[in-house]
């Protein structure tokens, strides 16, 4: 690697460590010209699958797009945002994990869905009220009646909150 001080080639690593995270190797080198030191940080590129739209259209993915459309469910909803960005990460790493170089944007919808469903009820049936397309009040009743049906200890406890209000 070349020296950024002197610009010489003649660079060597004196100690590699990972980050806290464990995704990136953290080397400190020292140039063999003029000796001084610097830090260079080594990690994956990973390149996100591109989304293929109902239309048949593909897109970029983008998580600007996936964080507002998750953002827009969980408006005023008390979910903190290291949880929203923790979700998000999760549905990255299930994105890249598929190994695909394109998704269907129903896959990148059903994480969503997931997601929220574990973060907020509300958000949930939000989200899928729009991604889904209900036309009337039975659509919704209907999701409600399942997440009612099948509470989960986090969904329960919630919900036991909303009643002590």
């Amino acid at each position: 690697m070349r020296c950024p001080f002197c610009g010489a080639q003649d660079t060597r690593v004196v100690d590699s460590r990972l980050s806290h995270e464990g995704d990136q190797v953290r080397r400190r080198r020292e140039c063999g010209e003029c000796k001084e030191r610097f830090t260079t940080y080594e990690a994956a590129e990973l390149n996100m699958p591109r989304v293929v739209k109902s239309d048949g259209s593909r897109q970029p993915f983008r998580e600007e797009k996936l964080r507002a459309g998750m953002l827009r469910a969980l408006e005023k909803r008390p979910v903190s945002s290291d949880r929203v960005e923790a979700a998000i990460t999760r549905i990255e790493k299930r994105l890249l994990a598929t190994g695909e170089r394109e998704v269907q944007s129903r896959l990148v919808g059903e994480y969503v869905m997931n997601e929220l469903s574990q973060l907020d009820d509300v958000a949930y049936v939000r989200f899928a009220s729009v991604y889904r397309r209900f036309e009337d009040v039975n659509q919704f009743r209907e999701v409600i009646d399942r997440l009612e049906s099948e509470p989960d200890s986090e969904t329960a406890g919630r919900q036991a909150d909303a009643f002590d209000a």
